[in-house]
């Protein structure tokens, strides 16, 4: 931590070697977890860049986080993702082409399997609140601790461990009752 403290003061003094070096570490996984909820290549392009533009915009203004610099763009991720959902209506995932050919050829019967598997995972996660969702998708996906995911959704440890359980629960239940139709 004392590393990424060090390197958020230097970045607060407008040192570029920081900056890019805040952006380089932070950047794959913001765009990551952005992409995991959109399914957007070109909007998850956008939702990171916006992120690190109002990092950069907080430190002009002396504002922005003290510490803790991942649980902060990790925020504003978020928040800028409710933001487009509630401006546009819901888009379909992009399917890659690459992706899309490989599933077409013969003898990848296990592949289409998994991804339509994986299809019926997103479609449960979908049925999550909002919170739930980040915290399942933080938890698993980013896998961050529970301390971590704490400072991103502004809530107790404690808190976050019972909304991953009743998430946890909730999307077994969506997924079981899916089996069952």
């Amino acid at each position: 931590m004392k590393t990424a403290d060090a390197l958020l003061r230097r970045a607060q003094q407008w040192d570029e070697g920081a900056l890019a070096q805040i952006y380089d570490t932070f950047a794959p996984a913001i765009y990551r977890y952005v992409y995991r909820h959109t399914g957007h290549q070109n909007t998850a392009e956008e939702i990171t860049a916006e992120t690190f533009h109002r990092f950069l915009l907080a430190l002009k203004h002396g504002s922005g986080p003290a510490e803790h610099l991942s649980a902060w763009l990790y925020r504003v991720a978020h928040n800028l993702i409710v933001d487009f959902y509630r401006r546009q209506p819901l888009q379909e995932p992009e399917v890659l082409d690459d992706v899309a050919e490989s599933l077409a050829e013969p003898d990848h019967g296990e592949m289409v399997e998994q991804h339509m598997q994986a299809e019926q995972v997103r479609a449960a996660l979908r049925q999550l609140t909002p919170l739930q969702q980040q915290i399942i998708t933080l938890r698993y996906l980013e896998e961050l601790s529970h301390a971590e995911i704490a400072r991103v959704v502004e809530r107790t440890e404690g808190a976050v461990k019972a909304l991953q359980h009743r998430a946890l629960d909730s999307l077994r239940r969506i997924l079981e009752k899916g089996h069952e139709a």
